[in-house]
């Protein structure tokens, strides 16, 4: 699906779950504009405040393309900002600050993801802002909460120290080697959004019903902690490091052309491998009488016979004639294994954006994996340029001159 498209165009009627919902966001790299993106593709109105000269921090990110406006615009922003709307605001101004508190009654939510303290500083914190709109709904996104005092309450932290710090790298550490850094992409980030989006469509389903808002804060080593959740589990359980770790077959197996993953956790599963890959003698074989056999012996006699028996094939087919056994497996894939799958043009799960600076190739980010039956999909627009709207939503908000926008500028505190 290209950015201007509509998916399900039978579903327009119905418009979006979230038209009329209204966010002011003080957010920088991904771990609250992935949430902000996702609520604006259900509807909501987003705009997003960041520096007028400067732009957010994820506008550095690399690699980069140039934007309508000539400026760098770096992948960590362009994946997360479709759909919104650009204030461009000096917060370190007393200006841009009280500006910020003049446009919160005009809006819904109010969200940020500073380091914990700061906004407080700044006389934008919850109090602040509940004190001008005493029904807000205020979501804080940072490395270690806002409303407990912490040990790391001083440090910064993106995805991987999150990630790092819930144990889910020393859970999957091997023998010397050094962590493997953000296996999953920035799953620190996405998990925090995640759990910030589900905090505020609650918290405004319990404003519907008491007329209040409240603060939500989300730190995101807790929201890795949850997402790890083996890790201290299996601990609690008796699994050490050393030991056999889960019992159940869950590893990759080389096919012809690549990688593909198997899990195998219950008897009857096993009995199903043991037929596919030609050995039904195992089935007699008091080695594999218990699962814990299955591990013991993977890597002389198991992971040996499928390997084998895969040879011949590519690790799609492998996995599609396992899977049509009732064997969960599936493809280790690439990123061009991934873009060229008919599923995900199915499903709409790349978006296409554009480039905007002579490249032909277009930027693909991921789509809405929110499958709506009477929301419709789409249109999605373009991420905005550093300060697009200041002006309109100045004016249409809250009725700025021609004269204060002016001294605005004057000020430095927008551009």
């Amino acid at each position: 699906m290209r950015v201007g498209d509509i998916a399900n165009e039978g579903a327009v009627r119905y418009g979006k779950p979230l038209d009329g919902v209204r966010i002011l966001a003080l957010e920088q790299m991904q771990a609250l504009p992935f949430a902000t993106q996702l609520l604006a593709r259900l509807g909501a109105d987003v705009v997003k405040v960041e520096h007028p000269i400067e732009g957010e921090s994820g506008r550095g990110a690399l690699p980069a393309m140039i934007d309508r406006a000539g400026r760098r615009a770096g992948a960590t922003f362009v994946r997360n900002n479709l759909d919104k709307r650009s204030l461009g605001i000096d917060l370190k101004q007393p200006d841009g600050q009280a500006l910020v508190r003049r446009l919160a009654p005009q809006f819904d939510v109010f969200a940020e993801n500073f380091k914990a303290g700061t906004l407080r500083k700044l006389g934008l914190g919850y109090d602040d802002i509940a004190k001008v709109h005493p029904s807000v709904v205020y979501l804080s996104v940072s490395g270690f909460g806002n409303t407990t005092e912490s040990p790391y309450d001083a440090w910064p932290a993106y995805a991987p120290i999150a990630e790092a710090m819930s144990g889910l790298y020393e859970y999957k550490r091997v023998d010397d080697q050094p962590p493997l850094v953000g296996p999953a992409g920035a799953l620190g980030d996405i998990s925090s959004s995640l759990f910030g989006t589900i905090g505020v469509l609650a918290a405004l389903r319990q404003r519907d019903r008491t007329g209040e808002g409240q603060y939500i804060d989300i730190a995101m080593y807790d929201a890795m902690i949850s997402m790890s959740d083996l890790v201290v589990n299996f601990w609690s359980m008796g699994l050490r490091p050393g030991g056999l770790g889960p019992l159940l077959i869950m590893d990759g197996f080389r096919a012809s052309d690549g990688w593909f993953i198997v899990q195998v956790g219950r008897e009857h599963q096993f009995e199903r491998l043991a037929h596919i890959v030609g050995h039904p003698e195992w089935l007699d074989d008091e080695r594999f009488a218990t699962r814990e056999g299955w591990r013991v012996h993977l890597e002389d006699v198991i992971r040996p016979a499928i390997e084998s028996w895969a040879a011949g094939k590519t690790k799609l087919a492998a996995s599609d004639e396992l899977a049509r056994a009732g064997i969960a497996a599936g493809p280790s894939n690439t990123a061009p294994d991934v873009i060229n799958d008919p599923h995900v043009a199915t499903r709409n799960m790349l978006v296409e954006l554009a480039r905007t600076d002579g490249v032909d190739e277009p930027v693909l980010i991921p789509g809405n994996p929110i499958k709506m039956s009477k929301s419709a999909e789409g249109p999605e627009t373009e991420p905005p340029c550093i300060g697009e709207h200041t002006e309109a939503v100045l004016r249409a908000e809250l009725g700025v001159t021609d004269t204060e926008l002016a001294n605005l500028r004057a000020s430095g505190t927008i551009a």
